[in-house]
């Protein structure tokens, strides 16, 4: 009993380190947002203050649900979007947001610390979590790490499921906006 014991506890905290790979998902019926469905609605507040309303976001939108501010997978994670945010703007039209359970406080330290650029969304009490029903990772000890991209009308064109490579969560996004912006075509803008 002790061993299972110490073995699961290495394998929880192996895998809050980012260093146990664990297979990707792209859809799972576990999550109640699927490819196709419409995201749901949301108005959060970010690390500036400012109410941030999912409806009222018309161009894709790239929505990543992370475990903690200031753990070292979301530090990571959210360093490697911040990277590339200038990217999804200007090559993809997209936006970006990123929501966790902690209160703008710790929102405003975080994207302090990390200089990010785009808004971080208090998710106090995880409502919009569970209307997302995002899924627990690691046995159910820690909120899930999934990152969905939307459309321009807020349909779900993506659904990554990763806890363990919080980085692989930029490159998933990008390579789903590309397929977008390219489906589109050049008269998109005209025409939808």
């Amino acid at each position: 009993m002790l061993r299972l014991a110490f073995l699961t506890t290495a394998l929880v905290c192996t895998l809050v380190s980012g260093f146990a790979p664990v297979a990707p998902s792209t859809a799972s019926s576990a999550l109640r947002l699927a490819v196709g469905e419409t995201a749901p609605d949301f108005a959060l507040t970010d690390q500036n203050g400012k109410v941030v309303k999912r409806s009222g976001i018309r161009k894709p939108l790239v929505v990543y649900f992370y475990p903690a501010d200031s753990t070292p997978g979301c530090t990571k994670q959210a360093t490697a979007f911040n990277d590339k945010v200038k990217e999804l703007r200007a090559k993809y039209g997209a936006d970006l947001v990123g929501i966790s359970g902690q209160d703008t406080a710790s929102k405003q330290k975080f994207a302090s610390e990390l200089g990010l650029t785009f808004s971080i969304l208090a998710d106090e009490g995880d409502k919009v979590r569970k209307e997302f029903n995002v899924p627990r990772a690691a046995f159910g000890l820690l909120p899930g790490r999934v990152t969905y991209v939307l459309d321009k009308k807020g349909v779900c064109q993506k659904v990554y499921n990763e806890l363990a490579n919080a980085e692989s969560h930029v490159d998933e996004a990008i390579e789903v906006l590309a397929d977008l912006k390219q489906s589109q075509g050049p008269l998109a803008g005209f025409l939808g």
